[in-house]
């Protein structure tokens, strides 16, 4: 799981051109959105894409679930992780 999170950390900083960040600067834990990490929806929808394009993940913009897959670095891990396992 420490990889995957390495690389969703890696894929935040890439996508949304945090250049002044480092992987290990991000908290999984962390809230991605408001507090934390302070992303907005407009990188929400540049995150979204980025992890579909990856991924192959498909989610629905409005979904509450998918809004709770993005609570955190960690929850977007266990989402991917759950997929690549089907």
């Amino acid at each position: 799981m420490q990889a995957l999170e390495l690389e969703i950390k890696t894929l935040i900083i890439e996508t949304l051109g945090l250049e002044d960040l480092k992987p290990e600067d991000i908290d999984a834990l962390a809230p991605l959105f408001v507090d934390g990490l302070g992303l907005d929806s407009i990188d929400a929808l540049d995150l979204g894409l980025a992890i579909q394009r990856r991924y192959g993940i498909h989610m629905s913009a409005d979904a509450e679930e998918t809004r709770q897959h993005f609570r955190s670095v960690r929850a977007l891990a266990a989402l991917i992780g759950a997929q690549r396992a089907t």
